[in-house]
């Protein structure tokens, strides 16, 4: 049928004026539009709450806020506004809580009473009936994570509306028995970015035209918020302010069901649940009847306003970081709603048709009153699967012979506080052990980490720390059909993300429950700092190898104090041996209030600062050789804009600036090609998106680009970055990207070749591979990776790192008269640490290099080819990348 385009107003108010052509409309109703609505004559009219009629202009972040605000003022009976959190650029993140006044008057009980449900363990079963007849059902619609994501946003303000509007039966047999939360928008800073560009492209009219400079945003799009973080990625690490502000506001509550309402492409429909093979299997039968009722239950209404739909086929539910995935792991029913986008006013699609920014209010609309009326009628199983679902969870595990995971925590603190925060942040349960212990046959000091299994978080314990959550066999049989037949596979997104292991922490699972005295842990990620020997009369030393002492180096450099680093271990006459990387800072080269200035550093970055009486060194480099170079104050440039990805220039600027404070400045190719760079001593190329920097930056900036290092500069390359250094005459880098491993000849040139016997089938298949082809796309395994401790770039780090391996670029390693392959992939029986990967590809990455160094004039580059950043949270990968780009400074030979 055709789309139409349509306004908000019922017929007691002014319609709106059509932004489509005549010929594009079939039939004016009003948006947002459902069978037998009957709105209040009383009601406020939509331009005198938001500045517009819905649908008429792409709202921005700061109506949206007001447009609540406004429904918080008039109908305060039956609306609640909660602020939850900031953006990054400072916006406010907020729901409305809209109900009977009934309910809204009794929130607090209500929410309170969800948190004793989620709680079985303190209920007895007459409790937790009472409960389960008492309490409401609750929705949450969460509206535009992705920014540029635009229907959502107006559609949760639409639903909003009608239902203070709308008097039928079924918007008041809603409100009085289900809570409606609406997060209207998740990324304000993205959203803001992508409107305030789009209208800054519009002319005389809006233009349909897919080839129009309105439909194609610049770099970066208005997808991720101000860090450039995709944040439908970021629930399981919980690394941006949005993300983590939203977990905490959920666990305030629980809702029972989650709409995570999306966009996808504008020819493409719209899609709702039940969603796609594969699932996770900690996903319970129970959720996934839920899903498909609500699934059915949307049909119905699509069906019956003739608007079409599919589901199943794409936007699977294995990856738990989704926003429509986390949310089953307490025990709700999440699901994922995706409207073709528009993009803007109207959209051609490819069959004519013009689609609206309307049609996508109103059919998000739809699919939401839908959901809230499954909501409103399996009120009472939906309350209890979610305390069968918690209770069952809490018994699990000792069904599943495991009791507890345990972490020894004798190396990288803060990185097991920071997990153990996080962990918490999720609502599981972590303690520390007070004393020395044993379990499961091993000894451990106080000071551990033990989580017990026996949660009603259990599952998603399993999910968030097991090393590999299995895919369902058939699921993996059928991709390696299609990737036999040269068909793209149907994993949707990685398939490894244990957090323990991307920390690159040791845990250990046991089928015991350790009897030791604990304490529980907070959400704190940082550990508290401490200056030992304070008054020591020589200087400071401080132990590297985590992230405390990376902030604390960054703080110390920009407050002009002066630090060496020992590129090789040491022991003091203290008797105490310190790793590579340790800083030292020395009475005699900083000023004298060097004492508070330490203590200050050392509260706020968490490390653990030792005062050192003298500088004698029993064993390894002293203070004073060339083993232990001063470490500058560097500035750091990054490349900005087209052609670089920018998850990995927001990521790797992310980490550096927020994750210890050093600032970053970005620069563009135009500007880059030739710029005077010797400001700068070290410059990051970030992994590229569509195009490449070879085409962005011409011979003219490759040149710059090595004299910068040639006069001494530090050159980064992140992941599939690493390939621009293989270019040209002169590459910066003597290694080389490897094609699949193949034992297809190369074709002959000729028409007719000799006839060849076919004796089985496997030789009919090996005649249809190319002769040279890419090795198969990886979607992402977590692999273990060998470290070279013998190399001043891995000071600190450990004999074994893990990283996510995602893409299809292999590297020769690199000739010993060439430079250091300072970390490379394990052997191929060692190499899967978690996830899937083609057994291709593990055979071929096994031994490759992960991190190369090589040396031009004074400067060098460094080559990760797999990111060290990836979404920010390979966290144990951090401090190699902190290395580069500090130790690599320090280890180049620029005039100072």
């Amino acid at each position: 049928m055709r789309l139409f385009y349509t306004s908000l107003l019922t017929a007691s108010l002014a319609a709106l004026p059509c932004v489509a052509s005549a010929a594009d409309i079939s039939t004016a109703q009003p948006v947002p539009y459902f069978p037998q609505s009957d709105y209040r004559p009383d009601i406020s009219p939509v331009p005198e709450l938001l500045g517009h009629q819905f649908g008429e202009r792409i709202s921005e972040p700061a109506a949206i806020s007001r447009f609540f605000e406004q429904l918080a003022s008039r109908y305060p009976q039956q609306v609640k506004l909660v602020h939850y959190g900031k953006s990054w650029q400072g916006r406010p993140l907020f729901y409305a809580v809209i109900g009977s006044s009934s309910n809204i008057s009794q929130l607090a009980d209500i929410e309170a009473g969800m948190r004793k449900l989620a709680e079985p363990a303190s209920l007895s079963e007459p409790e937790a009936k009472q409960l389960i007849a008492s309490l409401p059902a609750s929705v949450w619609i969460a509206g535009s994570l992705h920014g540029n994501e635009i229907s959502p946003a107006d559609a949760a303000m639409a639903l909003a509306y009608h239902l203070l509007a709308d008097q039928s039966a079924l918007t008041q047999q809603i409100l009085s028995n289900t809570l409606v939360y609406i997060d209207p928008l998740q990324n304000p800073d993205g959203h803001h970015r992508f409107v305030s560009r789009y209208y800054a492209t519009v002319g005389l009219e809006h233009s349909p035209d897919r080839l129009s400079a309105e439909q194609n945003e610049p770099w970066p799009n208005g997808r991720t918020n101000h860090y450039l973080f995709d944040m439908n990625r970021d629930w399981i690490s919980l690394t941006q302010p949005e993300t983590a502000s939203r977990v905490k506001a959920l666990q305030q509550m629980y809702p029972l069901l989650f709409v995570d309402s999306h966009e996808m492409g504008g020819d493409m429909g719209y899609y709702f649940s039940p969603e796609a093979e594969p699932y996770n299997p900690h996903i319970q039968a129970s959720q996934r009847q839920v899903l498909n009722k609500v699934g059915q239950n949307n049909a119905k209404w699509f069906d019956e306003l003739g608007y079409h739909y599919f589901t199943r086929e794409i936007f699977d539910a294995f990856y738990p970081g989704y926003g429509a995935s986390w949310p089953l792991y307490y025990g709700s029913v999440s699901m994922t709603y995706e409207m073709a986008s528009a993009r803007g006013h109207h959209y051609r699609m490819q069959d004519g048709q013009i689609l609206t920014f309307a049609d996508g209010i109103q059919r998000n609309f739809v699919a939401f009153k839908a959901t809230l009326e499954t909501a409103s009628q399996q009120a009472s199983t939906l309350l209890q699967n979610f305390y069968q679902y918690r209770k069952t969870a809490a018994a699990q595990g000792e069904k599943d012979g495991l009791r507890s995971f345990i972490f020894a925590a004798e190396r990288d603190l803060a990185g097991h506080q920071k997990l153990m925060g996080v962990l918490t942040q999720h609502g599981i349960k972590v303690e520390q052990a007070q004393q020395a212990f044993r379990a499961c046959g091993k000894d451990y000091q106080a000071g551990s980490y033990l989580i017990r299994t026996n949660q009603p978080s259990y599952h998603l314990m399993r999910t968030l720390l097991d090393e590999t959550v299995p895919m369902d066999k058939a699921f993996l049989e059928k991709q390696e059909q299609r990737r036999a037949n040269n068909l793209p596979d149907q994993i949707y997104d990685v398939t490894a993300w244990s957090l323990p292991l991307m920390y690159n922490l040791e845990m250990q699972r046991c089928n015991q429950a350790p009897r030791v005295n604990t304490t529980v842990v907070g959400p704190d990620t940082l550990i508290a700092g401490s200056v030992s020997n304070p008054d020591a009369r020589y200087g400071f030393v401080v132990p590297w190898g985590d992230m405390a002492a990376a902030r604390f180096l960054s703080a110390a450099l920009q407050q002009g104090l002066t630090l060496r680093s020992s590129d090789l271990p040491f022991t003091h006459q203290n008797g105490q041996r310190y790793p590579a990387g340790t800083l030292v800072l020395s009475r005699a080269d900083n000023p004298a209030d060097l004492t508070s200035k330490v203590q200050q550093l050392a509260q706020q970055s968490g490390a653990l600062v030792q005062g050192l009486d003298n500088s004698w060194v029993t064993e390894g480099p002293n203070f004073g050789s060339f083993n232990v170079p001063a470490v500058p104050k560097i500035n750091v440039a990054m490349l900005w804009d087209e052609p670089t990805n920018p998850l990995s220039a927001g990521s790797a600027r992310f980490v550096l600036e927020r994750g210890i404070g050093y600032p970053v400045t970005a620069i563009r190719p135009a500007q880059l090609r030739s710029a005077d760079l010797s400001r700068y001593q070290v410059l990051i190329l970030p992994a590229t998106g569509a195009g490449s920097y070879q085409q962005a930056l011409g011979s003219v900036g490759s040149e710059n680009l090595r004299q910068f290092v040639q006069r001494g500069g530090v050159l980064i390359t992140l992941g599939n970055a690493t390939s621009y250094l293989l270019e040209g005459d002169k590459p910066l880098l003597s290694s080389k990207r490897e094609y699949q491993v193949s034992e297809q000849e190369k074709p002959a040139s000729e028409a007719r070749v000799p006839g060849r016997v076919l004796a089985e089938y496997r030789e009919f298949e090996q005649m249809l591979k190319p002769y040279q082809a890419d090795p198969d796309w990886v979607p992402g395994f977590i692999a273990n990776a060998v470290v070279d401790q013998n190399h001043w770039l891995t000071a600190g780090i450990a004999e074994q790192v893990r990283s996510l391996y995602v893409g299809n670029h292999i590297y020769q390693p690199l000739r010993i008269n060439d430079g250091r392959n300072v970390v490379n992939f394990a052997a191929p029986k060692d190499l899967l640490a978690g996830g899937f990967v083609w057994e291709e590809n593990r055979q071929q990455i096994a031994h490759k290099p992960l991190v190369m160094v090589q040396s031009h004039g004074r400067g060098q580059v460094i080559a990760f080819t797999q990111e060290p950043n990836f979404r920010a949270y390979v966290d144990g990968m951090h401090l190699l990348y902190i290395n580069a780009v500090f130790r690599g400074a320090a280890n180049a030979g620029a005039l100072r």
